[in-house]
């Protein structure tokens, strides 16, 4: 942690950490410093220059000068503020007047600060091109209303990682060199590189997470779904969570009236989100209106659930719940006996177990915060992208904001992943046999360990081998020549030291586990490279793990590892509220007799997309907490009305109780586990200037006895045959669940199937529409088949979010499987 030190900023004294910007300490500390190119979490780009302040006399950008020791920071001065007012002029330079239809109108920072600055008249002008509009996936750029200042750029490269975005040149008029000497140095040089740039879009790298505009302080970028539907200020903020992944990000669903003639009715127009604070994915932003549109209350249908769950042998659900409904669920199941079923928790929940008899503490010892605080990242097993794009973020912004390094271990080739850092140097991207992940754990313990147990030591020593290899070093040796004076004839001895090659052999280990994921021993040189001045370390194992045939070894090698190596872990919930559900619920394999499905086809069913036997609330009607990655309890809100039943109705009939609100539960949720007894609207949502998260409280781990037994490896690979090819289960960018793909902005182009890679797609002779048949698991399913530009390589994924889709018939409980693939 930096040491911390006291500087004055505007006469005030202010702690702050050694090295911290200006502009952040200010932002931390109530201070107004005006910006409008700079994010805090992001690096500067000085395109601005609005944050100009003085530093020990010193004019100086505040976003890129550090603060240090008894520093004395003045905010404004007579010279700051003519730089300020000129800058705020050339931006106001042809840009179009159209607040009155522009859609960030009413929270526009190029509004605010030209009222700040009290812009009332132009002193500037050139004449303005033709720069035509562009409509980039699921937004639309308008260059016109660009600033080009370059928030959107760096909060892809920064947060994001997909380098979809840049600036480039744009045809323009030169500015009149009169301008050059008779305006503000700071203003000349903004305006020049503004009169010269536009943003430039690539469409393979773009993952269509709409970061960019969230990032954008004018009107430039704006979600085509939303444009010209509603002025800012007509929308009501609603604080939420985002319902489909386990980030739960910090979000706001934006409401207003249906319609002029529907005043009662509200509706959702978007989601926006704190791009100061927290990122959010693509599904969080733009999958939104999936709420379930019920206006009165089925009391017969009522009551025939209440019958179905008094006799039902199981419940079966998923992890798109609240806290609050698992408990309830467990509360019914208990007073009933029925047995809890939900697959996805379940083997989460044996994960975290096993994970914990030999860590010793039941819950994983990291976060997705610390993630991206880390200088040193591992992720293995999970399909980043697309699993949980926020890991990814977080991975990118250790390497590029902490100029960390990372190891990225998955079967699937990743182009975009491939963005990330500079790859052999900061970055590596290792694709390896589906089978490998037991290898790679214990390499980890191979590298990192220290002070292993015995048994461990001596089974490493067992896949490791002395070699020896030859080094070429130069060195400096020293020579001496005798050097003669032309004119005297003199000679004297003079001495230099001289470059000289020399070969030596040195011993150096190597541990055969590398050729199982491709590798050989350069990979520990290029790792120890890679390992220079860090100092923190994470890693992040997902999906492939828990769901793998070996997945009690690996849960209790990442234990070891917790336990024996500098590595912090996070064990990636598979859903949104995985991890809350395998702490509140005892669960249980599906049994024999009838089935009550709560958002799962079942022999009566409760569903939230409006195809079952009782409609109930989808999350985006609903109050109550969820359990995120980070293992805090983070508060949710309805953003629309539901007015049909929900659980907890049923549940005061079958326990006999009168609990009028579902978030009456909130406080009672299981302390044993590590919840407190802290009623819901007592709960912080929100972040503070200084950038903490205030948004509700931390789960509590326990210590528990451990031991540190694990098993050798005894599965290396996953075998085809000459007409198979290796499938795995997955879903496309931001598809997430049923849930998703209810909303509008992605079921219009709703792709469900099997997704193959460019050149695969090719050596397959597919065809756009083609359709397949795919025999895997003792299934034959045919399937629509797609190209992904996004992936390369030789292994398809099938998607599973489509609720009425047959897809998870063709694997077993691993993610991976082979399958022989016909086309139709």
């Amino acid at each position: 942690m930096s040491d911390m030190i006291t500087l004055t900023i505007d006469g005030k004294q202010i702690e702050a950490k050694d090295g911290e910007s200006i502009l952040n300490v200010a932002r931390a500390n109530d201070v107004f410093v005006p910006a409008v190119c700079y994010l805090t979490r992001c690096s500067p780009t000085l395109a601005c220059r609005l944050c100009l302040v003085e530093a020990d006399g010193k004019q100086v950008y505040g976003c890129n000068t550090k603060v240090k020791a008894d520093m004395e920071v003045v905010t404004e001065t007579e010279n700051i503020a003519k730089e300020r007012r000129a800058i705020m002029e050339v931006y106001d330079v042809n840009h179009p007047l159209q607040c009155g239809v522009c859609d960030q109108s009413g929270e526009c920072e190029l509004q605010n600060y030209s009222l700040y600055m009290k812009v009332d008249s132009q002193s500037y002008s050139i004449r303005d091109v033709h720069r035509p509009t562009a409509h980039w996936g699921v937004m639309n750029y308008d260059p016109g209303l660009c600033i080009v200042c370059e928030r959107c750029v760096t909060v892809c490269k920064d947060m994001v990682g997909s380098n979809a975005l840049s600036t480039v040149k744009r045809p323009s008029d030169a500015i009149e060199k009169t301008f050059k000497s008779e305006m503000p140095k700071d203003a000349y040089a903004m305006w020049n590189k503004l009169n010269k740039s536009l943003i430039g879009y690539d469409a393979d790298a773009c993952t269509d997470c709409g970061e960019c505009i969230a990032a954008c302080p004018v009107g430039a970028l704006v979600s085509h779904d939303f444009q010209y539907t509603s002025n800012s200020w007509e929308l009501k903020k609603i604080p939420a969570a985002n319902s489909h992944s386990s980030d739960c990000a910090y979000i706001y669903y934006e409401i207003k009236q249906d319609s002029i003639d529907n005043h009662e009715t509200k509706r959702i127009y978007r989601v926006t989100n704190e791009p100061h604070y927290s990122t959010l994915n693509g599904a969080g932003r733009f999958a939104y209106d999936f709420d379930n549109k019920v206006q009165t209350k089925d009391t017969t249908a009522f009551i025939n659930a209440i019958e179905a769950f008094q006799k039902a042998k199981n419940i079966k659900f998923n992890s798109f719940i609240t806290n609050e409904e698992a408990l309830l669920l467990q509360k019914i199941a208990d007073k009933t006996g029925a047995k809890l079923v939900n697959e996805d928790a379940r083997l989460y929940q044996e994960f975290l177990t096993n994970y914990s008899s030999t860590a010793g503490t039941s819950l994983y010892s990291s976060t997705l915060t610390a993630v991206h605080d880390s200088n040193f990242v591992i992720s293995v097993g999970s399909y980043l992208k697309s699993d949980l794009p926020n890991a990814r973020y977080a991975l990118n912004n250790s390497v590029i904001m902490n100029k960390g390094a990372a190891l990225y271990f998955h079967p699937i080739a990743d182009p975009v992943m491939e963005k990330i850092g500079k790859k052999g140097k900061t970055t590596e991207f290792i694709y390896h046999d589906a089978l490998a992940q037991e290898s790679i754990l214990y390499f980890i313990l191979y590298k990192f360990g220290k002070d292993l147990p015995e048994a461990t030591k001596n089974y490493l020593a067992s896949l490791t081998e002395t070699r020896t290899k030859t080094v070429t070093e130069t060195i400096k040796e020293k020579v001496v020549e005798i050097v003669k004076n032309e004119e005297t004839g003199e000679e004297k001895e003079v001495s230099k030291m001289v470059p000289k090659k020399v070969s030596k052999e040195v011993e150096f280990e190597y541990i055969s586990l590398l050729e199982d994921f491709g590798k050989d021993e350069t990979f520990v040189e290029l790792i120890d490279t890679m390992l220079a001045k860090k100092d923190t370390y994470s890693l992040m194992v997902g999906e492939d793990l828990i769901t793998h045939p070996n997945a009690v070894n690996l849960a209790k090698l990442c234990g070891l590892i917790t336990k024996y190596t500098e590595f912090e872990v996070v064990i990636i919930p598979t859903s949104t509220n995985t991890l809350g559900v395998s702490q509140i619920c005892t669960l249980s394999k599906q049994e024999e007799g009838f089935t009550v499905g709560y958002n799962e086809a079942a022999d009566f069913q409760l569903s939230a997309l409006g195809d079952g036997d009782l409609d109930i609330p989808a999350l985006n009607q609903q109050e109550g907490t969820f359990t995120n990655i980070d293992k805090k309890i983070i508060p949710t809100n309805a953003a629309v009305a539901f007015k049909g039943y929900a659980l907890n109705n049923i549940a005061n009939m079958i326990l006999d109780v009168d609990v009028e609100y579902t978030i009456e539960y909130t406080s009672q949720l299981p302390v044993s586990k590590g919840y407190k007894e802290v009623e819901f609207d007592d709960l912080p949502n929100m972040f503070g200037n200084d950038r903490v998260e205030y948004r509700g409280y931390d789960l509590t781990a326990c210590t528990l006895e451990s031991n540190d037994e694990v098993k050798e490896i005894s599965l290396k690979k996953l075998e085809t045959k000459d007409n198979e090819v290796v499938i795995y289960k997955a879903n496309p960018i931001n598809q997430f669940n049923e849930f998703t793909a209810m909303s509008h902005e992605f079921k219009d182009d709703l792709q469900a199937g099997i997704f193959f890679s460019k050149a695969q797609f090719e050596s397959l002779e597919l065809q756009v529409g083609d359709k397949v048949k795919v025999t895997a698991n003792n299934q034959t399913l045919e399937l629509n088949a797609y190209t992904d530009i996004q992936i390369t390589g030789e292994i398809a994924y099938v998607s599973t979010f489509d609720k009425n889709s047959s897809s998870k018939a063709l694997f077993d409980t691993f993610r991976y499987n082979t399958a022989v693939i016909e086309k139709v």
